[in-house]
């Protein structure tokens, strides 16, 4: 579900990023949901060529899927033509752009940092265009040069940092309404919406082909060569193509650069960063060692994971963990034992399971994700309401049944009066749920609970008021002194240079905070 300021938030940065058009269509799909164009552009009363143009930006920048519906058993209630769905994530990470390029400048190199900065910038790119980019802004272009790029893009692809573009317009199945399990008991139209939402996942999921990861770089080719780039391919008929791949592996090279289209994969990111936050949590929870250890376990289970948030780390055996404990710069300053890596297993509650003749572990990062975000909405509770509201709060969030008002105020320690005034705020501002019981023959009794999913919602929707707050705070520093900014660097003396000063450390303030503030979005959405 999508809260109403994380829609906000992907608005304004859609805005920020595209103007104003682009960000009527995608506000549209944001708030109603799955369209076709022409109810794009009844809703959005633009002509349809700038839906049309719209559209193609956000499929462009990967902030839109295309797809169709099928239903081969009941055409008549098949929604016609292609449908766009917003994809929510893809929007929020084009905040996260300077924390990839951070990832891929310590675990690559600076050359690769330019490569995925293009595909950033541009969405999505052919490998002949990322080479001509890159050459674009150097001096040189030989092929030696041309061939280091091609190398350094493997490289990100090998990573999985970079991924081919899923079909353009995958094909939703919509299954009868009678068999399916999940909506059999559903009234007609929530039957529809169920199948329909079904549907579009199973879509997204068929959209991304087979060869995801798989780059044949054409070396040895100079791309800026007009013979290369214009002649080879356009002497191949269409017809022609196919049977020209099959039999050449340098025309199947010379196509891949040419016709595959790339983009960013956000999924491998934010893996990446799950497993940082898991590791840190972990570290300041109980101790270091623990930390490197679970580091490593995740490390070497990354190519396993089908997704993201899976709820259990890959098995491993003992002897398997120390060995990639060793593998790594803090596991060799720490000089672990077999010993130290039991006693971190049984911190993290990992317990042995069998798999055939040896013992492996797994470590439950759904429960470390679910005591990070515990502990994020404490301190939060603390800040806002005071170290007694925390500590109901705290008592509430660790018991599955509701609790009457005396009750609380006994095991907190805190006076009644005092207890009820701070349950009160803690409901009113959605952090608790109340239910009323009425007991014969007049008194009435209050219980308190925590709904931990709707109030972990409610977080996240505060946390991306927040960030929305942010941001429009620091595009209004910036235009109010956007002359100030644009001063030569000589001109900055006296009152001007003082200004200039100002909304520089004004900036560094906000974008820390912004990107602090992130740490905390992830953990409750993305994680």
């Amino acid at each position: 579900m999508v809260v109403q300021h994380g829609i906000k938030l992907a608005v304004n940065i859609i805005s920020t990023h595209f103007g104003t058009l682009v960000t009527k269509v995608c506000e549209c799909l944001l708030r109603k949901g799955t369209f076709n164009l022409p109810e794009i552009v009844r809703y959005t009363e633009l002509p349809v060529q700038q839906v049309k143009h719209s559209l193609l930006v956000l499929i462009q920048h990967n902030c839109v899927q295309p797809f169709v519906y099928k239903n081969e058993e009941d055409q008549g209630h098949v929604p016609r033509g292609t449908h766009y769905k917003v994809i929510f994530e893809n929007i929020i990470h084009r905040m996260r752009f300077p924390k990839f390029l951070a990832i891929v400048s310590e675990e690559l190199d600076k050359e690769c940092v330019e490569l995925l900065e293009g595909l950033l910038q541009h969405g999505r790119l052919t490998l002949e265009q990322v080479i001509l980019r890159a050459i674009s802004k150097r001096n040189e272009g030989d092929r030696a040069v041309q061939d280091a790029l091609r190398a350094n893009f493997v490289k990100l692809v090998d990573a999985h940092y970079v991924e081919r573009c899923p079909a353009s317009e995958p094909i939703a199945n919509l299954q009868d309404e009678g068999k399916n399990p999940s909506t059999r008991k559903r009234g007609a139209k929530s039957a529809k919406f169920v199948q329909i939402e079904s549907a579009e996942e199973q879509a997204m999921t068929s959209a991304i082909p087979s060869e995801r990861f798989v780059v044949i770089a054409n070396t040895g080719a100079d791309v800026t060569s007009e013979r290369n780039t214009s002649e080879n391919l356009s002497n191949v008929a269409v017809g022609e193509k196919r049977k020209a791949f099959e039999m050449d592996e340098g025309t199947n090279a010379m196509m891949c650069e040419k016709e595959v289209l790339w983009r960013v994969n956000f999924e491998e990111f934010v893996r990446h960063l799950r497993h940082k936050a898991c590791a840190a949590s972990v570290t300041s929870r109980l101790d270091d060692g623990a930390g490197v250890i679970l580091k490593a376990m995740l490390e070497a289970t990354r190519r396993v994971e089908r997704k993201i948030k899976i709820e259990k780390s890959a098995p491993l055996s003992e002897d398997a963990i120390f060995g990639e404990v060793m593998k790594t710069d803090e596991g060799r300053t720490m000089a672990p034992t077999q010993e130290h890596v039991r006693v971190a297993l049984s911190q993290l509650g990992c317990h042995p399971n069998s798999i055939g003749t040896e013992e492996t572990y797994s470590v439950d990062l759904k429960n470390i994700i679910e005591i990070a975000q515990n502990s994020e909405i404490e301190s939060l509770v603390s800040k806002r309401y005071g170290q007694e509201a925390c500590r109901i709060f705290r008592l509430l969030s660790r018991k599955d049944e509701p609790m009457e008002t005396d009750k609380i105020s006994d095991t907190a320690f805190i006076e009644k009066t005092e207890a009820l005034k701070l349950l009160y705020n803690l409901w009113k501002d959605g952090y608790l749920h109340m239910e009323k019981l009425f007991a014969p023959p007049y008194s009435v009794l209050l219980l308190w609970r925590v709904n931990k999913i709707l109030m972990r919602d409610h977080v996240y929707d505060e946390m991306c008021h927040a960030a929305l707050n942010l941001r429009l705070r620091l595009a209004h520093e910036l235009e109010q002194e956007r002359e100030i900014l644009q001063l030569p660097k000589d001109k900055r003396i006296g009152a001007p240079g003082k200004r200039f000063e100002r909304i520089r450390k004004i900036n560094i303030l906000l974008e820390s905070s912004l990107m602090k503030l992130d740490e905390a979005l992830m953990l409750f959405h993305d994680f």
